[in-house]
């Protein structure tokens, strides 16, 4: 299908903006130029302001889309290679993946705290145990490896000791290597916090915390979520050019 001067209009300023094209993009600009114009400059928001790098910005990106509440394949690739164009080396991508990958512990943020209720409505706990000097260790390992201790991880070092040195070991790892700033790594843990199929609040206060205590702005942070507030158009890239695939099926040559 010939696109009209409109479509081409918008098509070039999308690649100006973005730096990239592919068939979910052509298909929205066939079925709904307007709207993908007003997609891109809903996204184009940080890109505009920068107050992140490049770079980093990429790193946010492959978060959210890598995120297990997510596992956008399509955005995984684009801004890996977007990352990779941008100057990331292997070991800073290995390392926003690492990171994004902690998220499963959140099964146990919220599952202790609810188990611990139902025992105590139970008669079954009457409260927190102090800590054994093995559970005072792994508090210490947690706090020199990952720079803070937060309460939203008492309970589960209490009830879960085991379970919580292995998963301080794993979590640790990106941040014994230091191919990211502390910051950077705060940020991408903002970022799959704050994604719409994730919403962590606990997570998310505490590393904008952390953030901030590592010198990001205010700014910075929010360009995190605007970057993060886009993945909705996931429903439209996926699904558009499965639409003008049955309705060429249904009518064919009509789209063509």
């Amino acid at each position: 299908m010939a696109l009209s001067a409109h479509q081409k209009e918008i098509k070039d300023e999308f690649i100006r903006v973005r730096g990239v094209w592919g068939d979910a993009w052509e298909s929205i600009l066939v079925l709904d130029p307007d709207y993908l114009l007003a997609y891109l400059n809903f996204s184009a928001v940080p890109w505009r302001q920068n107050h992140l790098d490049d770079k980093v910005k990429e790193f946010i990106y492959i978060a959210v889309d890598s995120a297990a509440t997510h596992l956008y394949s399509p955005g995984i690739r684009q801004h890996i290679k977007a990352a990779l164009a941008a100057g990331a080396t292997r070991e800073e991508i290995m390392e926003v993946l690492e990171c994004t990958s902690t998220l499963g512990i959140h099964a146990m943020n919220v599952g202790v705290p609810v188990l611990l209720e139902v025992l105590i409505e139970r008669g079954d706990r009457v409260g927190p145990a102090e800590l054994d000097e093995y559970q005072e260790k792994v508090k210490a390992d947690f706090t020199a490896n990952r720079g803070y201790w937060n309460p939203t991880w008492d309970e589960m070092l209490e009830v879960d000791p085991r379970l919580f040195e292995a998963y301080t070991e794993f979590s640790s790892v990106p941040w014994k290597h230091g191919h990211l700033s502390p910051m950077v790594k705060e940020l991408i843990y903002i970022a799959f916090d704050t994604s719409a199929t994730h919403l962590y609040k606990v997570g998310l206060k505490l590393h904008i915390e952390n953030a901030l205590g590592y010198g990001a702005t205010p700014q910075q942070i929010l360009e995190v979520m605007e970057i993060a507030s886009v993945i909705g158009i996931h429903s439209v890239t996926m699904a558009a050019p499965i639409l003008l695939q049955e309705l060429a099926a249904t009518t064919p040559g009509a789209h063509a």
